[in-house]
Order: structure tokens, then C-alpha cells, then sequence
């Protein structure tokens, strides 16, 4: 990828920031009284720069001055990423528009719904640690009022086993990000070759595919799939599952030291984990009837899939690209 690097901001250094900084402005006008009302009516769009970005690439773009030294970029995996997500987002919005047309608290909604879309697109524009940690949590807290959105006893409770296992994936994530980052690696460019060096690497491994694990739903660590979906709004369910668990993969895709090293054990580990998974999420997920817990289950079943896949790519270095594809 070109990078235009230097304090000047070019009109695509611009763009970049407006992926995330639409978003974010929007979710302010949803929640000032003289815009409230129009917001959410124009929020949906305020991801199309993405969709437009993800269609034709832009070159990357550093930013020194904005956190420790930010660099917003997309290779081909983070394209197909922006794509998928920013079209789903931009449907989603679109619907709950109508899902929402009577409900007093939409501007809420659509408050917490930009916030959360702001995170999921920059996290996958974010070629540094720093600033890829920072969109994630950014994505994971604001998703919480997503899922409390209709103030229920049942919303409640989903909110509040989903920030437990929220600050637990988050302390693992941080963890494992700053012993990388020990090592002197604080760039996105190949963190798979600095966790494959690591003197540590098994314990960083470890903390990437739970910290992670969370987000996508990876069993155990999935409770919360189950519990959010079913209270949230129907357009919130459609993110949750469809969004933002595969930050959690392109986590894992960005970090695991996948195509560097041939590591059985955890290969063993991971496609275990990922066939077990698999086949729970369609066993359990059979015998529900709320429609939108039937979904968490398959998206439960699908992340397995998804894990049991970067197993073997974790055993079969040379078969990376590949299994990547």
C-alpha cells in the first residue's frame, strides 16, 4: 500500500478520518435536542464513505498526532472486511428507521448504533495496535446500548453478563497486545512474525484467541450471544452477529502467527474447539424458538467453523494463503 505520511492532512488523509468521524459526528447530532429528531433519519448514511472506500481503495494514510501515531489502510482481507461490514450496517440502519419509527428513545438507539459502527469500521482500517485497540473498545462498550435498548429485566441482565465477558476480553487483549508491543512491535504490518518470534509466544496465543474469543462467540466464552440477541432490536441482532463477532476473527486473522510457523498443538486446540462449537451451536440452537436466539446459535456454529479453519492454518504454514482465501 502508498502511504502519505507528514503532518499535512491530503484530501485522503481526510477520508480516512471520515469513515470514523462521520459516524461519530452523527451519533452526536442523534443526541442534541434541536437534531435529535432528523439524525436518525440521515444516520445510515453516514457510513457510505466506507462502502465507497471499501470499492475503491484509497492510499493509506498516517496520522502522527492522533493517539501515539495512527495509520489508517486497507489490504485486501481489511477491503473484504470493510465491504461486508459497511453494507450490512448501512442496511441495518436503514431498517431500523422503520423498526423504530415509534419508539420515543430512537435517538438513543441511533446514538449508541453510530458509536458502534464507528468502532467496527476503524478497527478494520487500523494499521497500528494502539489504534486498533482503541476502535475495538470503542465498538464493544457503545454495543452495550444496543443491547439494554428497551430497559427490560431480561435486556439488563444480557447487558451485564455481556460487559463482564466485554472487560474480561479486554483485559486479555491488552495484555497480549502489550507484550507484543514489549517485544517493539507496535505495528500492524506483520504481527503474526512478531508473535511467532516472542519468547512468550504461547501465553500471547493464548490471551489473542480468548480475548478475541469473546467477541466471536467462541465457546465457552459465547454466553452472551444467546442472552443479547433475543432483547436487543432486531437491527442491533443483525450487527451483533453479522458485524461485529467477525471483529473477533479479523482479530485472530491480524494477530495469530498464522503462515509462520507450524504450532500442532494449538492447531489441535483450535479446530477442537472450532468442531465442537460447530455442532453446539446447531444442536442448541434446534431447539430454541425465539427466532433471534435460533441466529446467535448459528452465528455461535459458524464462528466455529471459522476457529476450526484458522487451526488448520495454524499447523499448515505453507497452506496459509490458501486456507486465508
Amino acid at each position: 500500500m502508498d502511504v502519505i505520511f507528514g503532518d499535512t492532512l491530503t484530501i485522503y488523509g481526510l477520508a480516512w478520518l471520515l469513515i470514523v468521524g462521520l459516524p461519530l459526528l452523527m451519533a452526536a447530532a442523534c443526541v442534541l435536542r434541536p437534531l435529535h429528531e432528523i439524525a436518525p433519519l440521515l444516520a445510515p448514511w453516514s457510513i457510505a464513505p466506507a462502502l465507497v472506500v471499501a470499492v475503491r481503495p484509497l492510499p493509506a494514510a498516517n496520522y502522527p498526532w492522533l493517539l501515539l501515531g495512527t495509520q489508517l489502510g486497507l489490504d485486501q482481507t481489511g477491503r473484504i472486511f470493510l465491504l461486508f461490514t459497511s453494507v450490512l450496517w448501512i442496511c441495518a440502519g436503514i431498517y431500523a428507521k422503520g423498526y423504530l419509527a415509534d419508539d420515543p428513545e430512537r435517538h438513543r438507539f441511533f446514538a449508541f448504533f453510530q458509536l458502534t459502527a464507528a468502532g467496527n469500521l476503524g478497527l478494520i482500517m487500523a494499521n497500528d495496535m494502539v489504534a486498533f485497540y482503541f476502535f475495538f473498545v470503542l465498538m464493544t462498550f457503545a454495543a452495550y446500548g444496543l443491547i439494554v435498548h428497551d430497559g427490560s429485566a431480561a435486556a439488563q441482565r444480557a447487558g451485564l453478563v455481556y460487559v463482564i465477558l466485554a472487560l474480561i476480553g479486554e483485559v486479555l487483549l491488552v495484555t497480549s497486545l502489550l507484550l507484543i508491543g514489549s517485544a517493539g512491535y507496535g505495528n500492524l504490518a506483520n504481527p503474526a512474525a512478531a508473535v511467532a518470534a516472542a519468547p512468550n509466544r504461547d501465553l500471547i496465543i493464548a490471551l489473542l484467541l480468548m480475548g478475541f474469543g469473546v467477541k466471536a462467540g467462541a465457546v465457552p466464552l459465547h454466553l452472551w450471544l444467546p442472552l443479547a440477541h433475543p432483547v436487543a432490536p432486531t437491527p442491533a441482532s443483525a450487527v451483533l452477529s453479522g458485524a461485529m463477532i467477525k471483529a473477533g476473527l479479523l482479530g485472530w486473522l491480524r494477530f495469530l502467527p498464522m503462515g509462520e510457523a507450524a504450532l500442532p498443538v494449538w492447531s489441535g486446540v483450535c479446530v477442537a474447539a472450532g468442531i465442537a462449537a460447530a455442532f453446539y451451536g446447531v444442536l442448541i440452537g434446534l431447539t430454541q424458538d425465539d427466532p433471534k436466539t435460533v441466529l446467535a446459535y448459528s452465528s455461535i456454529s459458524q464462528m466455529g467453523v471459522m476457529l476450526a479453519t484458522i487451526g488448520i492454518g495454524l499447523a499448515l504454514p505453507t497452506s496459509w494463503p490458501l486456507v486465508l482465501a
